[in-house]
């Protein structure tokens, strides 16, 4: 066995280790955040700041690719957005957010102008102040309207859910892959994902998806729980393919290195991004009809 086999053996072990230590650490307070009624404004805090750090990755990324993103315009949007995500149950909502979208689309628009930045960069450097609050404080505000719904055991156990199915889906995904992965997903964007990576988070998803039913979500019956698990899955495996292209693109591995064996934030949210909006409004609309 090479010396350079070896080593790479022994960082896997120890990026593992530190994977597993940093959620054992992390993983009380978000957990105590979702079951305890009274706490629901610490998964408020945990979610804010969670995604500000993560908007600052992606403004990295996107100066790493000599773009200027406008971060004060892009950071003042995104806490409007998570401002009103807050009260999910008021109907002009959705026209605030369409408002607050126009006004940062507009307002970036005509300050990059008026600055007479370089030119050449105008429509990334606009872009990618746009794209970073759409992708990241749009999507991420579900999750936050979610804690707030008007019913706190509904959000607690729909919560529960989809953290315990997408972690269990990204562990599976990595732990087999490791163990078995042959065949490439996507080699030209993430060379470490595989098909039998693939197949084992959706095995670990839907196993996650019934012991969540049998231990506190009889409410949600198998034969939704475990298709929605399975969409979850798919869903999260092209949001981590799309958050690899972005670090791609800047050439960088990974969007930061805050958590130890897991990288930035942004790389522990792009699966729970891309399926906040399906969570939100399938609890909105399943148990809306549930109760009507």
């Amino acid at each position: 066995m090479s010396k350079t086999t070896t080593e790479k053996k022994a960082t896997a072990k120890s990026s593992g280790a530190a994977r597993v230590l940093t959620a054992v650490i992390v993983l009380p307070f978000l957990i105590a955040s979702i079951l305890v009624p009274w706490l629901k404004w610490l998964f408020v805090a945990l979610a804010i700041a969670a995604m500000a750090l993560a908007l600052f990755e992606f403004y990295v990324l996107a100066k790493q690719r000599g773009l200027n993103p406008d971060t004060g315009a892009g950071y003042l949007a995104a806490t409007a957005i998570l401002v009103i995500a807050t009260f999910p149950e008021d109907l002009y909502n959705v026209l605030l957010v369409q408002f607050v979208i126009i006004i940062l689309t507009a307002g970036t628009l005509v300050a990059t102008t008026l600055r007479g930045a370089p030119f050449d960069k105008m429509i990334g450097s606009v872009g990618s102040t746009i794209l970073g609050v759409l992708y990241i404080a749009l999507l991420g505000s579900y999750l936050v309207s979610l804690r707030m719904f008007h019913d706190p055991r509904v959000a607690a156990h729909i919560l529960s859910f989809f953290f315990l199915v997408l972690m269990g889906a990204d562990a599976g995904a990595y732990y087999i892959g490791r163990a078995f992965g042959r065949h490439k997903l996507a080699p030209s964007i993430s060379p470490g994902k595989t098909w039998e990576g693939v197949g084992g988070g959706i095995v670990a998803a839907l196993a996650m998806a019934t012991l969540a039913h049998f231990w506190f979500f009889r409410e949600l019956p198998l034969k939704f729980a475990l298709p929605l698990a399975a969409v979850m899955t798919v869903i999260g495996i092209l949001g981590d393919l799309a958050e690899s292209a972005l670090k791609r693109s800047a050439g960088a591995k990974d969007a930061a290195n805050i958590l130890p064996g897991h990288g930035g934030l942004l790389d522990r949210l792009d699966s729970l991004l891309f399926n906040a909006p399906l969570i939100y409004y399938f609890a909105r609309f399943y148990f809306h009809a549930l109760n009507g």
